[in-house]
C-alpha cells in the first residue's frame, strides 16, 4: 500500500525541513492514525502520498506506483486508487447530495448505469439514505462530512486518506464518524486518519504513528497514549 523509505522533504520557499529520513509502511487493510503537533510533518506525509508534492530524496511507493518517478500524466490513475477526505468537506454547493457523489464517478468516465447502481449503495452505507436531493447547506456538519466520505468511497479506492476529518464536528459526531471509518475498514479498505484529537484516538485500539520535527518518534498500538500534543 504505502512504503516510505528514508524520505526527506525540504520546502524550497522557506528552507524548512519538513521530513528528515522518514520510514513508514502501511499495509493493505490496516487502520492507522497519524498524529503529532502542528508543523510536525503530518500534512507533508499526506501530500506525498497523494502526489500533491514530491520528496527531495528517498523512496515512496503508493498502491504500486513509484511516487519518485511517476509522470504527471499518470497521477490521475494513481489518485483513483485513493479516496481523500478533507476537513472542510469541499462539496459543490449547488449540487445535491446525490450529484456531489455521482460527480466523482463521472470524472473517471463511469456510465449512467454504473452511477445509478453505485451511488445509492454508498449513500446508504454512510447513513444518508433519504438525503439524496438535499443541498449541502441543508445538511448538518456531520452529514456534510458523510457526503465527503461517500464521494471518496464511490470509486472503490484501495485506501482512504482523511485529513483532520473530525475537526469541525462535536465529540459525539466525531465518534460516529470514526465508527463509520472502522466499518469501512472492516469491509477491506485501508484507512489513514491524520488527526490532533488525542481522546478520539485513545477510544480506538488502532495502530498509531506519531511524528514530530519531521521524524517518526513512535509507531504502535499505544504510540499516542504517552505523547502530549
Amino acid at each position: 500500500m504505502v512504503r516510505m523509505n528514508n524520505v526527506t522533504k525540504v520546502y524550497d520557499s522557506s528552507g524548512t525541513v519538513a521530513l528528515d529520513g522518514v520510514d513508514l509502511s502501511i499495509d493493505e487493510g490496516e487502520f492507522v492514525f497519524l498524529v503529532g503537533p502542528s508543523g510536525s510533518g503530518k500534512t507533508t506525509i499526506m501530500k506525498l502520498i497523494t502526489g500533491e508534492i514530491h520528496a527531495n530524496s528517498g523512496d515512496i511507493t503508493v498502491n504500486d506506483f513509484d511516487m519518485m518517478k511517476i509522470k504527471r500524466r499518470k497521477l490521475p490513475k494513481m489518485r483513483r486508487t485513493l479516496g481523500v477526505i478533507f476537513q472542510d468537506y469541499r462539496l459543490i454547493e449547488n449540487m445535491t447530495v446525490y450529484d456531489n457523489v455521482a460527480f466523482a464517478m463521472r470524472v473517471v468516465g463511469a456510465s449512467n448505469k454504473e452511477i445509478s447502481k453505485r451511488v445509492p449503495y454508498v449513500l446508504e452505507l454512510v447513513g444518508l439514505e433519504g438525503r439524496e436531493k438535499r443541498l449541502p447547506n441543508e445538511l448538518s456538519g456531520g452529514e456534510q462530512q458523510r457526503v465527503a466520505i461517500a464521494r471518496a468511497l464511490v470509486n472503490s479506492p484501495r485506501m482512504i486518506v482523511a485529513d483532520e476529518p473530525t475537526g469541525n464536528l462535536d465529540p459525539v459526531r466525531s465518534l460516529e464518524l470514526m465508527l463509520l471509518f472502522e466499518k469501512i475498514n472492516e469491509m477491506g479498505t485501508t484507512i489513514l486518519v491524520v488527526t490532533h484529537e488525542k481522546e478520539l484516538v485513545n477510544a480506538f485500539s488502532k495502530r498509531v504513528v506519531t511524528i514530530d520535527g519531521g521524524h517518526v518518534i513512535s509507531d504502535g498500538m499505544d504510540g499516542y497514549y504517552s505523547y502530549e500534543i
